[in-house]
């Protein structure tokens, strides 16, 4: 009797793993303004949303703002600022958790640095996706996260007076949406 039901486990466990392997993913190197490596990004599709883990080093240590930016484009020469404005989707949307008409989709919340200048933490969002569509992040000149010397007071316009931008990295899609067909291919019966 045993038997079937651990099949059948093993048939769900083996289908909800493909499935999840099939999920889009994306990842960002940062790099601080000294063009040192700062760490990553991984960024995971999930059932109510998007999954981001940092694992950063480097940083001061306390509250930092994390952003996803408009430009796929993390030039150091320009102090970050090459990533454009902060990622909305909907027009007229305010800066911030906390302003009247916020957030945009690439207010994310604070993390904290510990004394030693690593930050590792989770978050989850429901305000952007990573497959395709209207709700995609990636369009043709990419997103980068941003990370900012100090927290996001979650109100001023326009970046929550969060200081410079000292970390940045482009978001990059590593597993995307499987690809259509673009018509249907037949099977021919063999004679």
């Amino acid at each position: 009797m045993l038997r079937p039901f651990f099949l059948s486990f093993l048939i769900l466990a083996l289908a909800a793993e493909a499935q999840a392997a099939t999920r889009p993913r994306a990842v960002a190197h940062l790099i601080g303004l000294d063009g040192k490596p700062m760490g990553t990004a991984d960024f995971r599709t999930v059932s109510r949303g998007v999954l981001i883990e940092f694992d950063l080093s480097g940083l001061p240590p306390g509250p930092h703002a994390l952003h996803l930016h408009v430009a796929g484009n993390c030039d150091r020469k320009t102090g970050f600022t090459s990533a454009g404005p902060i990622l909305t989707l909907v027009p007229g949307k305010q800066h911030g958790y906390l302003a009247e008409g916020g957030p945009e989709a690439g207010d994310l919340p604070n993390q904290f640095a510990g004394a030693d200048g690593h930050l590792h933490a989770s978050v989850i969002t429901t305000a952007f996706a990573l497959g395709n569509g209207k709700r995609s992040i990636f369009d043709r000149d990419g997103v980068s996260l941003i990370v900012d010397q100090r927290g996001d007071d979650y109100r001023t316009q326009p970046l929550g007076n969060a200081g410079g931008r000292i970390g940045c990295g482009v978001v990059v899609r590593t597993v995307g949406p499987a690809p259509r067909p673009k018509r249907p291919v037949a099977i021919k019966p063999r004679p």
